[in-house]
């Protein structure tokens, strides 16, 4: 899959935040970035470049790594802590 076509940044831009992963994973996270509109990229044996635009797009971001990062058990005690706090 060629990033070309896909890629909504100009690679000479500067990211925000820059996230070492797996290739596997780097992909689900920059194609789930792309759907929220936060610019990203991801390149062959380089880390997750992420443009951070605003708090929320912070949040997003930490939300969709911790989604592949996190324990089954954490993501559980999240959930779990978020639906006693609503």
């Amino acid at each position: 899959m060629s990033t070309q076509g896909m890629n909504p940044l100009d690679p000479k831009l500067q990211a925000n935040a820059l996230i070492k992963m797996n290739r596997a994973d780097c992909w689900l996270v920059c194609l789930r970035l792309w759907e929220l509109s936060i610019p990203c990229w991801c390149e062959p044996e380089q880390p997750l470049r992420v443009q951070i635009n605003s708090a929320t797009a912070a949040a997003q971001l930490w939300s969709v790594v911790r989604q592949l990062t996190a324990s089954r058990l954490e993501l559980v005690s999240w959930l779990e802590d978020c639906w006693h706090d609503s």
